[in-house]
């Protein structure tokens, strides 16, 4: 079904896919996402919701869009794969901090103010643009405007970033995120005095009902877990160790924001958290993805990587220091 692909991801022109399947015994009551993101169809669970959304599967012969469907034995599903859309996405001779590289992924250290990947208002200068430059292959589970994209860090978070050069590590480390084999690290100064030492942040997150652009703290939203450990105090500031449970988007940020100490920098979440800011920390924002770990998927091996905090980060912490707050 797959041709060869070009340096940007892209597949040479195709028909549409059409992939079918009947459900057994194990199907039984599964969600109809759920089923569509079996490794047999090779998608997503967002590229299997957006297919359902535009009417691209059929249970039983009849147009389905709902994504909670429960699957009963005997169903008949058939789905529409469309072909990938043209991209213009262009490579890029931007430098790459890469901690790690072979024939299926890579570990990138990346840096604060890059954007991950194309968006309006972004349409260059993205870590993809960078990777297409420097690959000659990337996964596309991911979509079109995301080749080898497995998960994403906030344009002003630095840090360590995983990217997949095919589907098979793409699905791999997605599998493993849901999971919570792979396991991520954060370092954030966040203002005031966090009580107590060592924490569990429960709280669902979702699209702000007033303010679409943001995440905020809603009941109905989804499952969101974050833990914290208070490494040192800096007077009215305290240094933090994290470790997402879950990864959904601002995770961190809108955690700490709604337990009242949002991260130094944030002009999301927290405006007035960027007075009177330490010296080398008046941009934003003090967040840090400083670990990850994760089983390779081809070797099995066990990998682990750190990245050593940016350099305004660490003289804003000296800056503290040197106050004696």
């Amino acid at each position: 079904m797959k041709g060869g692909r070009d340096h940007a991801g892209r597949e040479p022109d195709q028909a549409p896919a059409f992939q079918s399947a009947v459900t057994g015994s194990s199907d039984q009551g599964r969600r109809l996402d759920q089923f569509l993101a079996q490794p047999f169809f090779g998608l997503s669970r967002s590229r299997a919701q957006k297919l359902l959304m535009e009417n691209m599967v059929r249970v039983n012969g009849e147009h389905c869009s709902d994504k909670n469907y429960r699957m009963q034995v005997g169903d008949l599903v058939a789905v529409t794969i469309p072909p990938p859309e043209e991209t213009r996405l262009e490579p890029e001779a931007i430098p790459l901090d890469i901690l790690y590289e072979d024939k299926d992924l890579l570990v990138i250290n990346k840096p604060r103010g890059m954007v991950v990947h194309p968006a309006p208002g972004h349409r260059k200068g993205t870590l993809v643009n960078a990777l297409l430059h420097h690959c000659a292959n990337l996964s596309v589970i991911g979509g079109i405007r995301r080749p080898g994209i497995v998960h994403r860090l906030d344009k002003d978070t630095s840090g360590l970033l995983l990217v997949a050069k095919n589907d098979f590590t793409h699905r791999s480390l997605s599998d493993q995120l849901k999971t919570r084999q792979l396991k991520r690290e954060y370092l954030a100064l966040v203002k005031g005095r966090v009580k107590p030492v060592l924490g569990r942040i429960e709280a669902p997150v979702a699209r702000h009902p007033r303010c679409r652009k943001k995440m905020a703290v809603v009941e109905t939203g989804r499952t969101a877990v974050t833990r914290y450990r208070v490494l040192k105090y800096y007077g009215s500031y305290s240094l933090l160790k994290l470790n997402l449970e879950t990864g959904r988007t601002h995770q961190i940020r809108v955690h700490m924001a709604h337990l009242g100490h949002p991260v130094v920098g944030d002009l999301t979440y927290a405006r007035d958290s960027w007075h009177d800011l330490p010296r080398g920390l008046s941009e934003p924002h003090a967040l840090h993805a400083r670990r990850i770990t994760f089983i390779h998927p081809r070797s099995s091996e066990t990998l682990e990587f750190a990245a050593p905090l940016p350099a305004a980060f660490k003289k804003g912490l000296m800056d503290l220091k040197a106050r004696k707050l």
